[in-house]
């Protein structure tokens, strides 16, 4: 007998000496007893992205030191427990400014923290061994894994002559990877032509329409693209400042590697946005609804959420948010913008600090718990003034549906509305009513709201 099926033998012995009161056990085969405590969860195994929600899981300026990695592995399981299907990660490889950069200013896009260049070996956040350590416990709590593509602009090139400005330019790049190395003729102005959409920041600005960067991006067998997903073992892409590149940079990429894909498309208007997920094939963030939830939330006028946005125009490729690393303007009522993007349509997304420390975490789960669960259909929305905000999911074939009611005023709110329920019993899936009232034959029935509060229902 093996060392394996000796263990075996001794879980099984021990299971059936504490079951012994027990009038009936069910003992399962070795097999499959030895499958389930030995094998960890495989990649097949992972949350299909969408089912769930995003959690960003850093925020700018994380504690410096190289600990970054770990503290998101020990979250992870806790995580996934919640409802969370997909974690997207900060630039994961070494910038310029080493050990304290936060990843957006890209040098060497494969030195994960292995190679002493830039003032340093690990990057801000740890070691490439520790980050494949966060990636195969995502995994194994079957968390998809998102990469933060930095493609726009490099940094920390050396000084060369450039002779499309007449001058010296920070564009050489001779990374200790010895992969992708770059010079002049790979940023704007070159030989090709003098810019793209947009620079950032003065960065030396890659040029995407050379053969020689397309080739290193996403093209060869090495590229950065088919690195990040083959070896490094990421499972989607989130594009930073797509603004400054055309649309089918990332569809590209995306087309070369497969994989989940948002861009990053700063624009509040809600048709820019669409025309730009159509031309790249692929999800934006929804600023449009950020906006517009700004100024609902933040500015006391639940109108402002009538307006146009990404999710009402293409639900399967807007990703919500309440604010992310870059923004936080929404201060007040923060809680009931997540209510709102929690029981709408769209991929929501949390952010990492307001999960983690600033709002209260049983309430969000709670809130996940819903969207994931009661959350589905085409909204249809019931009610809206100045204070009150009243909006039906309508279900599906697998999901009820819900009704949500948020109420920024500072005093109770009822309001008959109709529900797709008839002689049926609805309760509030937050806890703030204790209401448990029967739907009329014609499907109307009163339900209520706290101050400066939100409630959710939907059959008992």
């Amino acid at each position: 007998m093996t060392n394996l099926n000796v263990k075996v033998a001794v879980f099984l012995l021990a299971f059936l000496t504490l079951s012994c009161e027990r009038e009936e056990i069910e003992i399962e085969k070795p097999a499959a007893v030895e499958k389930m405590v030995l094998e960890p969860l495989n990649k097949a195994a992972l949350k299909p992205i969408g089912t769930g929600v995003m959690m960003q899981a850093f925020y700018w300026d994380v504690p410096s030191g190289g600990t970054w990695w770990n503290t998101i592995k020990n979250k992870v399981s806790a995580w996934s427990n919640a409802g969370v299907d997909a974690i997207w990660l900060p630039p994961v490889s070494k910038a310029q400014n080493g050990k304290f950069s936060m990843g957006y200013d890209p040098f060497d896009y494969y030195d994960f923290g292995q190679y002493n260049q830039m003032g340093s070996t690990e990057t801000r956040f740890g070691s490439k061994t520790e980050l494949e350590q966060l990636i195969n416990s995502a995994h194994a709590n079957q968390l998809s894994v998102i990469a933060d593509i930095v493609i726009n602009h490099n940094s920390g090139g050396d000084s060369e002559f450039n002779i499309f400005k007449n001058s010296n330019t920070y564009t050489k790049y001779t990374p200790k990877s010895n992969l992708f190395n770059r010079t002049q003729y790979d940023f704007h102005p070159n030989d090709y032509h003098n810019n793209d959409s947009g620079v950032f920041g003065g960065f030396a600005d890659l040029c995407h329409h050379k053969s020689y960067v397309q080739d290193w991006l996403w093209k060869k067998s090495n590229s950065v693209a088919k690195y990040y997903k083959n070896t490094m073992k990421f499972d989607g892409w989130r594009f930073d400042y797509v603004k400054g590149f055309e649309p089918w940079i990332a569809r590209d990429w995306k087309n070369a590697v497969g994989g989940f894909s948002v861009g990053e498309y700063w624009d509040g208007n809600a048709a820019t946005l669409q025309w730009w997920t159509d031309q790249a094939q692929m999800s934006a963030f929804d600023f449009a609804c950020y906006y517009k939830m700004r100024d609902a939330f933040q500015g006391n006028n639940l109108n402002a959420l009538q307006g146009d946005m990404l999710w009402k125009r293409n639900a399967s490729r807007a990703v919500t948010f309440v604010t992310n690393h870059d923004t936080d303007e929404i201060q007040i009522n923060k809680l009931l913008a997540y209510a709102y993007i929690l029981t709408h349509e769209g991929y929501p997304a949390l952010f990492y600090k307001d999960y983690e420390d600033w709002l209260d975490k049983n309430a969000l789960n709670n809130l996940i718990w819903i969207h994931n669960n009661l959350a589905a259909g085409n909204t249809s929305n019931l009610y809206t003034d100045t204070d009150e905000y009243i909006a039906r999911r309508n279900g599906n074939a697998s999901k009820i549906g819900l009704i949500v009611y948020i109420n920024i005023s500072n005093s109770y709110k009822e309001r008959w509305i109709q529900t797709n329920w008839s002689n049926t019993r609805i309760k509030d899936y937050t806890g703030r009513s204790s209401w448990e009232p029967v739907t009329q034959g014609d499907k109307w029935v009163k339900i209520q709201v706290p101050p400066n509060s939100y409630t959710v229902w939907s059959i008992k």
